[in-house]
């Protein structure tokens, strides 16, 4: 198993430079705006580089399994289109939203959709006809989750690094072969990414990269509920779920969209704090991403969770008025 993983890492260093080195004359190029933290042009779509090679290589290695999971391997797929076609020209919200709910559609053929969410107090939560509707929201609630958090050099390759390899673990340890070949696979893959993403960044992975990877991570997240209560699943990808409730919520406070974008993410707040110093800020995030998962893997699944879920609402708070009067202190500095 791992030989595939060793050649999806090298073929993805050579498919990577390619993008990079094409990205031009195909209008795969990142233009900066206020918000962005880098000041030239920088090739994008880097997700085309190591999706590629995950696409080919695993059912060279793995036809078997990968045709038993034929209906995700194709939501996967149109995920990636729609990436590759927001790099390109960007692709409305509402299309994102669309294409997501089919691809989640595609997951529920193959059983992976979530029946229940837990016991909380005593009281057992099984979602019945609204299985399908919550895994909708769930997928794409994280899928854009990953996608804000792309805001750094390498801070969504490291972050998304630590949570597969988070539930490559879980299914080492139940045998589930799909879930560690899907996580080795994009570990590989974003393993090569990452000596192009690294402060300063060649290349960007895009949202052919950041869409692919949080549905893929999204995928896994739902299979690992055979083996994990959900609320491990908050624990293990804690930073983007995170960032995104606390930055939607500020807005809201703020009387501003909860979509709209501004530089109020917990990483432009933390690199400010840092001097402006993209890799420590990336290795910090990634220090807490790492705890928060040990914690999640700690949880059994026979738990009531409803304690767990108070901690992790707990986490938000403290978190948000934290990360709120640092932005009032850096206001007052400038």
């Amino acid at each position: 198993m791992y030989l595939d993983f060793i050649f999806i890492f090298i073929v993805s260093l050579v498919s990577i430079r390619l993008v990079k080195r094409y990205a031009p004359k195909i209008g795969l190029m990142d233009v900066p705006n206020v918000r962005s933290t880098h000041c030239s042009i920088v090739p994008r779509g880097a997700g085309i580089g190591f999706y590629l090679p995950v696409a080919f290589i695993l059912p060279v290695f793995h036809f078997d399994l990968i045709c038993a999971y034929s209906w995700t391997v194709i939501a996967i797929l149109i995920i990636f289109a729609i990436g590759v076609l927001d790099d390109h020209h960007d692709a409305s919200p509402n299309t994102k939203f669309l294409v997501l709910m089919v691809a989640t559609v595609f997951l529920s053929f193959d059983d992976i959709v979530i029946t229940g969410i837990g016991t909380f107090f005593g009281l057992p939560i099984t979602l019945g006809w609204f299985a399908l509707p919550f895994t909708v929201f769930a997928v794409a609630g994280f899928t854009n989750a990953l996608n804000l958090i792309d805001g750094l050099d390498g801070l969504a390759a490291t972050l998304s690094i630590i949570i597969l390899l988070t539930f490559f673990f879980v299914g080492y340890t139940h045998q589930d072969l799909f879930m560690m070949l899907l996580s080795g696979a994009f570990i590989a893959g974003l393993s090569a990414f990452a000596f192009y993403n690294w402060h300063p960044a060649s290349i960007f992975m895009g949202d052919s990269g950041s869409l692919t990877l949080g549905f893929v991570i999204a995928t896994l997240a739902i299979k690992s509920l055979a083996y994990l209560p959900a609320i491990s699943i908050l624990f293990i990808a804690a930073i983007p779920i995170l960032d995104t409730i606390i930055v939607m919520v500020r807005r809201k406070i703020n009387g501003k969209s909860m979509f709209s974008a501004d530089r109020c993410h917990m990483h432009h707040i933390l690199r400010h704090f840092f001097a402006e110093d993209t890799p420590k800020t990336v290795f910090f995030l990634g220090v807490m991403q790492a705890s928060y998962a040990l914690t999640g893997l700690q949880l059994d699944k026979e738990m009531d969770e409803g304690y767990m879920l108070v901690l992790f609402a707990l986490n938000i708070v403290l978190l948000y008025l934290f990360l709120g009067a640092m932005i009032k202190r850096q206001k007052r500095e400038c």
